[in-house]
């Protein structure tokens, strides 16, 4: 019984992941997320519905198209696995904070809704900034009203928020204006706003200490890689998005870690 429920959690993320992968490819192109089937990026055929399987058709059909038989795009299985790890990792880590009783506490499921909509956004965020070094605010402002909501409903601290996001976002609105906006781009303004709404004051604190450390080692990488230079333009909503959900997941422990440490 244990395992069953995240189990099925986990094939929930995966469906929630091709919609996400929809949802991406859609508000890049400007088509409706509501209408139309989906097709073929390449040649536009309609897809079936068992061309549409999370990740098993993509393993099925070797990662071609089933009409055209041009590659598929690996961003379909990955986001989906993600999805379905993260939903099924935020239910599990939950769970073991609230005991047995959690199934049976509205609370619990509240948060847990919270969390999924929270790892939803920064998937897309985390896709279409390494695509297109873009933030969509289409993604981005709906999560941030949504999550205040949630978090107030939870009975988080109004101030918490506030504080949350008046660090987000003036700790980019600083970058943002020293720089006149070569450094950091709007986007990132918003995005720091959602993670100030979603983790709080001082958990927010964590994620922008992380994305800087995520980002440091990355770019340490793909230069040593030559796969970047020095000068090459960053997308920054790819370090923040896993540092947040790390913040997300194990945030207030590694702040009292840190207070602990202090004392």
């Amino acid at each position: 019984m244990f395992l069953f429920i995240p189990a099925l959690i986990f094939i929930f993320g995966l469906i929630i992941g091709s919609f996400l992968n929809v949802l991406i490819l859609r508000l890049h192109s400007g088509e409706s997320v509501a209408a139309g089937r989906s097709k073929c990026p390449q040649c536009g055929q309609i897809l079936a519905w068992f061309d549409l399987v999370p990740v098993l058709s993509y393993v099925f059909l070797g990662g071609r198209c089933r009409y055209c038989s041009k590659k598929i795009s690996c961003q379909y299985p990955s986001v989906e696995l993600a999805t379905g790890l993260l939903f099924a990792t935020a239910y599990l880590i939950n769970f073991n904070r609230l005991g047995s009783l959690a199934l049976a506490d509205f609370g619990f499921w509240l948060l847990l809704l919270r969390d999924w909509l929270a790892i939803a956004a920064l998937i897309v965020i985390f896709v279409y900034d390494w695509r297109w070094l873009i933030i969509p605010d289409a993604v981005v402002l709906p999560a941030l009203v949504l999550v205040a909501v949630f978090n107030l409903g939870l009975g988080l601290s109004p101030a918490s928020l506030l504080i949350g996001l008046a660090v987000g976002l003036g700790f980019f609105a600083a970058q943002y204006f020293v720089s006149k906006g070569r450094w950091v781009g709007g986007g990132d303004l918003r995005l720091g706003a959602l993670l100030g709404v979603l983790l709080g004051w001082p958990v927010i604190m964590v994620a922008l200490l992380l994305s800087y450390i995520i980002g440091a080692l990355a770019a340490l990488a793909l230069l040593a890689a030559k796969k970047v230079q020095v000068k090459s333009a960053v997308p920054f909503g790819v370090f923040l998005a896993p540092a947040a959900l790390i913040a997300l997941f194990w945030g207030p422990q590694i702040v009292a870690w840190y207070l602990g440490r202090l004392n």
